[in-house]
């Protein structure tokens, strides 16, 4: 489905990116609209796949996840065989908050959550008994500076 997002749909969907918890009056308020058309965009936008699933943002520190990993991962493997292993092992595994293929020297680059350096060793000891790599690095993020779901609109 094609859809047009126009300056009211992107109100909306900045509303529902601050807090997708708030009542539909809420939102129209916020926008300067009635309930009724908001619910038809924002069921539009739904329909069409512009907004998808809705969930919380949980603190894993809080949660005692507290060390992030950034995973370079660099392969010499590049057959379909083993790239659907590699995927399926990465979409298995609740610790890869994200995981990206990339152009250049690196081929993969994940977003790994842990509660500390030995979890971090249980999660890379499971991946490379799964699936062969070439070379693995892991940095560990000192400081999260910045961290968004919010796209710019």
């Amino acid at each position: 489905m094609d859809i047009r997002i126009d300056a009211m749909d992107r109100k909306i969907l900045g509303a529902l990116q601050r807090d997708a918890g708030q009542s539909l009056d809420e939102i129209a308020k916020e926008v300067g609209s009635s309930k009724t058309p908001v619910w038809n965009r924002i069921r539009k936008m739904r329909e069409a796949g512009v907004i998808g699933q809705q969930t919380v943002i949980l603190d894993a520190e809080k949660l005692g996840l507290e060390a992030c990993f950034f995973v370079l991962i660099r392969t010499s493997e590049h057959e379909a065989e083993w790239q659907e292993r590699f995927l399926k092992a990465l979409r298995e595994r609740p610790e890869v908050m994200e995981a990206h293929r990339l152009a250049g020297e690196i081929d993969y680059i994940l977003k790994v959550r842990v509660a500390n350096a030995r979890a971090y060793d249980a999660f890379y000891q499971a991946l490379i008994s799964e699936v062969k790599i070439y070379n693995v690095t892991a940095l560990l993020s000192m400081e999260e500076i910045k961290s968004t779901t919010m796209l710019p609109l």
